[in-house]
């Protein structure tokens, strides 16, 4: 495959020539979605090569039972997938009596396009059969942010050399399968198929979790853009719906079907009406039509990119990358509802399950706080709250008391669905991500009620997690935290992690902190809470004696902390002298190898310094990167924007721009060789803080404040981003000589840029 075929622009996603090793990768990059729903770029037409097929609805999932060699107690009973749903956009085509395979014919001029902009896909190619026939086919699909429910497609097929017949045969399929499935399980079951003139629909049910789904479609065509009423024949199969419509053309003549589709489920409506809801979605697209959709979609995506969007004048493929990872975070997520949330690979794939990881509070969140409102950013973390009994469930049954909380590492509905025990058990670092996005939620928002009416619940439930996960070390004089896996999942069953003993210490300091808030200015609310939780001052004392207490391994002779106790007991080769032969290590190494190897998957120490940065001088923050950095292979997805934007926080900024290159076009550019399985849609909100926290130099700690220290790298002529802060839009202009604050709101603005405290009026340009 070539990893290097996506032709850089502006504001596409452009594909160029036709290579079947390329199918799986462009399935996943030129996905698209609307918060609600999403698919993966599958042809209409039939294509007997390799391919993953997949489309998905955000909070439909089936909990595959866990598969193990020996079961060990509180092992989560299932791994929970997100479904592949049934098949809206499939059209089988005939040219006379060939079929139309995209596999079996001579492909040229072929051309694929996801304009992020606008938020449509397209494709154009020429094609000719086995039989000789050439046709021209030109194809255009939309997932609809105005109808969250409803797609559609135009998809074109012009007679180049021939008169005769082109017959489309649209269909719907609930007889999909999911690639992960454990045990080769069909996942659906259909209750009710209705036939209808030219739209039909699938009611389906899925196995076990019982969500029903109603998936419809809606056709009209057209000959050379003009309506043509077409004939239809039916075929209902047992889980499938085939409309074959035959249509006679002349050399020269182009034929066009309309296809409308959506899913509705019940989530959202009683299981009784959806057929007849999901009918009316696609009459009703149909009614509209599919200019006026598209139009509406550009609408929809202007106003999205208005605050998403980041400009970088002088580097094309770093533009490109930046609103790529933008573009598929909002079709990832919206914020319209809590009940959902960012899985790792969105609606682009299966890996991951679909499900939600700490990702979301640890990165995500900022993304969508500042881009959006405080609402959507209170909406995923009211996603947590609302699974609070859920975690502790999840401690009670790892043996944790007295209303601990573990957040699971993997969930869909607040129970751990995880199935590897190195994580599930041992990767509970986790958990302070919960409480950290409490935190940065609050110092960013100003927004301190929604502390006691419901974050401090989750921080107690934290807190007595961690208070009863460490224990005292006689041995150090000290609390310890034994038997866990860090950021860097290259360590497995470690001792003392620095970043999960820190993040401990904190998660208990910042509980009581906020505890004496509560108490002085939300009596009725502090009442309340001691009631349910059944908080003691004494807890509190004990609380505080782990954290006062908690031992942290340095190293005298490099002057760091060290990841784990253990660390300089290993080799540390500098990932330099590793031959490119056998990177990635994850796919060349056994496991065995890796774990005693000095390797860092993902930023760890260099987490927590990130996180807290403003713990830690300047002399520290220079020391740690510099001995960490050179050990880390970033094998995940979420470690250049952490190095990024450390680098440029210590004045590194070719290291900044280098890993912010890998970042931003960590899929467009295949890095970590697992494209065609999918986008990683949660990273790329760490693609957006490499631009804003690390070149913009963006912070707001406890204090409220917004403070800026923008840099450049030497690669761009400027940039520009935009921030909502606090209801207050103000646009950040950076170049190689000038910076600039415009403030596009009717209220004044204090911010600190460079250390000075300036004002930047209402509706007026500063520049710095």
């Amino acid at each position: 495959m070539n990893k290097n075929y996506i032709i850089p622009n502006e504001w596409s996603v452009i594909e160029e020539g036709f290579d079947t090793e390329n199918v799986k990768a462009s399935e996943s990059l030129f996905s698209i979605g609307n918060g609600s729903m999403g698919q993966r770029a599958n042809f209409e037409e039939d294509y007997s090569g390799e391919t993953f097929q997949g489309s998905y609805i955000g909070g439909i999932y089936y909990p595959d039972k866990t598969r193990v060699g020996w079961w060990k107690n509180g092992y989560p009973e299932y791994f929970a997938k997100v479904l592949n749903a049934p098949n809206w956009i499939g059209i089988h085509i005939k040219i006379n009596q060939t079929n139309f395979d995209l596999n079996t014919c001579e492909i040229s001029n072929f051309k694929r396009e996801l304009n992020m902009k606008e938020g449509w896909l397209s494709r154009s190619f020429n094609a000719i059969l086995s039989t000789g026939e050439k046709i021209r086919v030109t194809t255009k699909r939309i997932i609809s942010i105005k109808y969250n429910e409803v797609g559609a497609i135009e998809y074109s097929v012009k007679a180049l050399n021939f008169s005769g017949k082109i017959t489309f045969s649209p269909y719907l399929d609930a007889g999909i399968v999911n690639e992960d499935s454990n045990y080769d399980e069909h996942f659906w079951g259909t209750l009710k198929i209705v036939e209808g003139k030219n739209n039909g629909c699938i009611l389906a049910k899925t196995l076990k979790t019982e969500f029903h789904v109603a998936t419809a479609m809606e056709i009209s065509f057209a000959i050379n853009n003009i309506n043509a009423e077409v004939a239809q024949k039916n075929d209902v199969e047992e889980k499938a719906l085939t409309y074959s419509c035959e249509l006679n053309v002349l050399e020269g003549d182009t034929a066009t079907i309309y296809k409308y589709g959506s899913y509705v489920s019940s989530l959202n409506y009683e299981k009784s009406k959806l057929v007849e809801v999901a009918l009316k979605n696609v009459s009703h697209a149909k009614k509209i039509g599919f200019e006026q959709l598209l139009k509406d979609q550009k609408q929809s995506w202007e106003s999205i990119w208005k605050t998403a969007d980041i400009i970088i004048e002088g580097d094309l493929k770093a533009q490109q990358g930046i609103r790529f990872n933008i573009f598929q975070l909002n079709q990832t997520y919206l914020g319209t509802d809590a009940r959902l949330n960012i899985g790792p690979k969105g609606f682009t794939g299966e890996k991951y399950g679909g499900s939600t990881y700490w990702d979301t509070e640890a990165y995500c969140i900022p993304f969508y706080m500042a881009t959006k409102d405080a609402n959507v950013a209170k909406n995923l973390l009211l996603y947590r709250y609302n699974h609070l009994e859920k975690a502790i469930e999840n401690a009670s049954k790892l043996g944790f008391k007295n209303g601990a909380a573990l957040y699971p590492m993997v969930t869909m509905n607040g129970e751990e669905c995880h199935n590897e025990w190195e994580i599930t058990f041992e990767e509970i670092h986790r958990n302070g991500a919960m409480i950290y996005g409490i935190y940065n939620y609050v110092n960013f928002t100003q927004d301190f009620e929604y502390v006691p009416k419901y974050g401090l619940e989750v921080m107690i439930g934290v807190a007595r997690f961690w208070h009863q996960r460490a224990n005292f070390s006689e041995l150090k004089n000290k609390y310890v935290i034994l038997g866990v896996t860090g950021p860097n999942e290259y360590e497995n069953n470690v001792n003392n992690n620095f970043y999960t003993n820190y993040l401990a210490k904190w998660c208990i300091e910042y509980a009581v902190e906020s505890i004496q808030k509560v108490k002085s200015e939300y009596t009725n609310d502090y009442k309340r809470i001691l009631d349910k939780t059944n908080l003691t001052v004494q807890e509190i004392c004990e609380w505080l004696k782990v954290a006062d207490g908690m031992y942290f391994p340095f190293s005298e002779e490099k002057n760091v902390y060290l990841q784990q106790d253990s660390f300089l007991d290993k080799e540390l080769i500098p990932v330099a002298d590793l031959p490119k032969s056998e990177r990635p290590i994850n796919q060349k190494w056994s496991w065995d190898r890796i774990l005693r190897s000095c390797y860092i998957k993902q930023a760890d120490v260099l987490q927590c310094l990130f996180l807290f940065e403003n713990k830690f001088s300047i002399d520290d923050l220079e020391r740690h990167f510099d001995f960490y950095e050179p050990l880390t292979v970033h094998e995940s997805s979420l470690s250049p924007c952490v190095h990024s934007i450390l680098a440029a926080s210590i004045d590194r900024m070719p290291k900044a721009y280098e890993q912010y290159l890998r970042t931003a076009r960590l899929d467009l550019d295949d890095y970590n060789h697992e494209v065609h399985e999918g986008c990683h849609i949660t990273s790329m909100a760490g693609t957006w803080m490499a631009v804003v926290q690390g070149f913009g130099g963006m912070r707001v700690w406890e204090d409220g404040i917004l403070t800026f220290n923008p840099q450049i790298p030497k690669e761009w002529k400027s940039y520009s981003f935009t921030i909502n802060f606090r209801g207050t839009i103000i646009k950040v202009y950076k170049s190689q000589t000038d910076c600039k604050f415009f403030n596009e709101s009717e209220n004044e603005l204090k911010i600190i840029v460079n250390n000075k405290q300036i004002t930047v009026p209402s509706n007026q340009l500063v520049a710095v």
